[in-house]
């Protein structure tokens, strides 16, 4: 019998009065995040909500995540993250596929309408029957009518609360992750596999209950979830939170909070490298810094080089997805490091690189990178025939291309799937497709990911336009854009008479740029 939310629960005990969570001025301990999450699960509980049942959250980077992630959990429920991105008709598609019961969602921002669009995907399911509305100051009113609120939700509630008791192999999360046909599908991580990830990434980052990390990665992601949060809370240690990368703002919460510990995608450090002001004691800085991490896409050479050069602090860089739960392999401190690679398999993994026909490559030798042990996923939710695609004899097939060299360090170079990531999150092109397709003008599209140095890959379209039709550039961004999360939508469109094509009919992307 274990729960993940063991690990908030033992820190509480062991530093009650220590912080957690640091948000802007304000300071929260272990105690009181462990208390809040308490009161949610007495919520939910009083609310219907059973174990097993699925509860999608939608947060920036406040301490409301962790306290609802947590409630969630220690009802026995399964946490089911969504990006904060999302519009409604995505919010609506998850909801769905997830068989969500309830649904907590930030009210958001002017720019960023959250609740709006969570409220709107919500009222479009059936399947799904609570939504809470997260206000800013839990006191609050809910800004949308006739909805509750997280605050209200957990008045008067006890603090205590006594966990529902769930089996390693339970689930207690679904994640979602693009695939290979389109639209995003869940991954089912059980306690076992997020606990071991949690404890290894401690390992990994040299985390110690005295370490103080800045986590600016989304918590919806994987990443930050597992590596950041739950490895912070498991150490005992300290999380100073910040919703959205901004250069400036990182090296000033770096600054006043003596940070430790900083991870972030190919894209921040190209964002900190880049930063010219010199109002900050760069090398106070560096010298607080023991270790940054790079993941989510490939940290080019010279970026890693130049800021090691001026920050005076190396970038460990691993490799994982939501499927690995993620961590899969990493630079880790113990064995070595070498540029351009993602390292060696973490603790309790095996990885191989295989040919089609399952046979191991050559030192050196490309071939997809498979890997197995405790941070295989369950599978994917409801989907049966994808996962005898990607599970095969414990083993998971990752669709990346891989070789492997003399020292046993593994260095990705393509990817079977057409997947992009764009700033270290992972866009699907047929979604994107899907989405460009229903404009009237648009006879045939074909969406790629194109290098670009400050996104690692930039999303562009390539579109077919009907005969006697006209839509322009700017209008075909605009409406995309209107109807898919906004990191989702192509920042380059280009128009041709016609897209390359196989003998088959199959579009030949390969032939795009």
């Amino acid at each position: 019998m274990i729960n993940l939310s063991v690990i908030l629960e033992d820190s509480a005990r062991k530093f009650p009065n220590k912080d957690a969570f640091i948000f802007m001025d304000k300071h929260f301990s272990y105690n009181q995040i462990n208390a809040a999450a308490n009161q949610v699960a007495n919520g939910l509980v009083r609310n219907g909500i059973k174990k097993g049942d699925r509860v999608a959250l939608s947060c920036l980077n406040l301490p409301f995540f962790p306290i609802a992630y947590f409630g969630i959990l220690k009802a026995g429920a399964i946490v089911v993250p969504l990006s904060v991105l999302l519009k409604r008709d995505e919010i609506e598609y998850h909801l769905k596929d997830s068989g969500a019961k309830a649904y907590f969602c930030f009210e958001g921002t002017a720019e960023l309408p959250m609740a709006i669009e969570g409220k709107a995907g919500f009222d479009a399911t059936t399947s799904c029957e609570q939504f809470y509305v997260i206000t800013g100051n839990p006191a609050a009113p809910s800004p949308i009518e006739n909805t509750e609120t997280l605050g209200s939700l957990i008045a008067n509630q006890s603090p205590i609360f006594e966990n529902i008791q769930t089996l390693a192999d339970d689930t207690a999360l679904i994640i979602y992750t693009s695939g290979t046909t389109g639209k995003p599908k869940g991954a089912e991580l059980s306690h076992s596999n997020l606990i071991h990830n949690a404890m290894l990434s401690t390992d990994i980052t040299d985390l110690n209950r005295d370490d103080k990390q800045l986590i600016v990665l989304p918590l919806f992601h994987i990443f930050a979830m597992t590596v950041l949060m739950n490895a912070g809370l498991y150490k005992g240690a300290t999380s100073v939170l910040l919703p959205r990368f901004d250069a400036e703002t990182v090296l000033e919460l770096m600054q006043k909070h003596t940070v430790t510990v900083f991870a972030g995608v190919p894209t921040m450090y190209w964002g900190l490298l880049n930063y010219e002001n010199t109002k900050f004691d760069l090398k106070a800085i560096a010298k607080n810094l023991k270790t940054c991490v790079s993941g989510g896409a490939a940290l080019p050479v010279n970026v890693l080089e130049e800021f090691e050069a001026k920050f005076e602090v190396p970038i460990l860089e691993g490799y994982g997805m939501s499927e690995g739960s993620p961590v899969v392999t990493f630079n880790q401190k113990t064995v070595g490091k070498k540029a351009g690679s993602v390292g060696t398999p973490v603790w309790g993994v095996e990885v191989k690189i295989v040919d089609e026909n399952d046979n191991e490559m050559p030192i050196g030798e490309k071939g997809e990178l498979i890997y197995r042990g405790h941070n295989v996923m369950k599978g994917y939710f409801n989907r049966p025939e994808e996962n005898k695609v990607t599970l095969k004899n414990g083993w998971l097939y990752s669709g990346d291309v891989a070789i492997k060299d003399e020292d046993g360090f593994f260095f990705i170079v393509d990817r079977t799937k057409e997947m992009i990531i764009r700033k270290g999150l992972n866009v699907y092109p047929r979604e994107v497709e899907e989405v460009i397709m229903k404009h009237q003008a648009v006879s045939m599209v074909a969406v790629i990911g194109v290098p670009n140095d400050e996104s690692g890959e930039e999303i562009k379209a390539c579109v077919v336009v009907h005969k006697g039709k006209e839509v322009s550039e700017e209008e075909l961004m605009a409406y995309t854009k209107e109807h898919i999360a906004a990191y989702k939508y192509p920042r380059i469109i280009e128009f041709m008479d016609a897209l390359p094509m196989s003998a088959t009919g199959k579009i030949l992307k390969k032939e795009l740029s």
